[in-house]
């Protein structure tokens, strides 16, 4: 039985994920799914960020071992959550059994401009240094995120606001959060034996695609690009995301007898159409 780690990005929580936790855990019904929150944020909102992904990792670690959840994990991780996930390959891979990887970027394989598109930058300094308003801040938040309108979605931005006013996550702990993925930098192999899937929206407003694409790249991993999800992959598509996981789940089962030693597969996938 596969247990899946989910892990969220910056400022958010397990809540943020939605119905997708269900969907994952019905598509794939062998498997564990735990959602778990980075220090600062949802339910842990009172604790200090720290300022080093590696320190988010352990908070990680310790939140399964309280969980009593047992490695392998198999990560599936948004955001800053991925560079969480990456480094936790790295530095315990007989903890680690693969890594999905989503709307994520990383030095030194993309440029700052990159990491974070520069058309975001006054709306990011305004959150984190202005006046905090949950319904403008949540606002912006979904704007940049997503490819939805508020319309498309409104029990979801509503929802959103509510999070942010019951746990709140304090300024210094985006900031910290901000520096943490800042200085991050990524291993030049790829992290769990090279078993690492990548997905990408087209119309990513926050991370450009082609930092899911340079890590594809370098790590000789597969990409799959949704041709109109933001970066909030799992809110704008959620079953796409779902059937690209399950269909990768099949293929590193399938492969489990292979050595690890194998040729890498293509850097890129054709994605499932979209429903």
């Amino acid at each position: 039985m596969s247990t899946l780690v989910l892990l969220r990005g910056l400022m958010r929580e397990v809540r943020h994920w939605g119905d997708f936790p269900p969907l994952l855990g019905a598509a794939v019904p062998r498997a564990r799914v735990h959602a778990i929150d980075l220090p600062g944020n949802g339910r842990l909102y009172r604790e200090t960020s720290p300022a080093r992904v590696a320190q988010m990792m352990e908070r990680c670690r310790a939140s399964l071992r309280e969980l009593g959840a047992a490695p392998p994990y198999h990560l599936v991780a948004l955001s800053l959550g991925g560079m969480v996930a990456v480094h936790w390959a790295d530095a315990h891979p007989e903890e680690v059994a693969a890594t999905a990887l989503l709307s994520t970027s990383m030095r030194p394989f993309s440029p700052f401009y990159r990491r974070l598109r520069p058309a975001n930058y006054p709306a990011a300094i305004s959150m984190l240094l202005g006046r905090r308003d949950p319904r403008i801040d949540e606002r912006a938040i979904l704007r940049i995120t997503s490819s939805h309108t508020e319309a498309q979605v409104p029990r979801t931005l509503q929802a959103w606001i509510e999070y942010a006013r019951e746990c709140p996550v304090a300024r210094a702990n985006a900031l910290r959060q901000l520096w943490a993925a800042a200085r991050f930098s990524a291993p030049r192999q790829a992290p769990a034996g090279g078993r690492v899937l990548l997905l990408a929206g087209a119309r990513d407003r926050l991370v450009h695609p082609d930092c899911s694409a340079a890590l594809a790249r370098a790590w000789g991993a597969p990409l799959a690009l949704h041709p109109t999800a933001g970066h909030d992959l799992p809110l704008d598509d959620g079953p796409w995301v779902v059937a690209q996981l399950r269909d990768w789940l099949g293929t590193l089962q399938a492969d489990a007898a292979q050595p690890l030693t194998q040729t890498p597969r293509s850097p890129t996938q054709t994605p499932r159409e979209p429903a």
